[in-house]
């Protein structure tokens, strides 16, 4: 299956497509990408919702990996 992998910035982002097999996690999809470790990374969703490294993927999600939230 075919899952999207992103991480944003201000003013740029970056967005990879990796091959996983069936019941792959999100751990798995950061990995596939070479993203494991990133600095930065406070957290996952998937579509814009809320995910753990074990949440199970399916064909066509978009894998986000989000950074902390700052406040002025």
């Amino acid at each position: 299956m075919k899952v999207e992998v992103v991480m944003a910035w201000p003013r740029r982002c970056e967005s990879v497509t990796v091959e996983l097999l069936h019941g792959a996690t999100v751990a798995d999809a950061v990995a596939a990408a070479g993203w494991t470790g990133r600095e930065g990374v406070d957290g996952y969703a998937v579509f814009g919702v809320n995910a753990t490294a074990t949440t199970p993927l399916v064909e066509g999600d978009r894998v986000e990996l989000l950074r902390p939230l700052q406040i002025d």
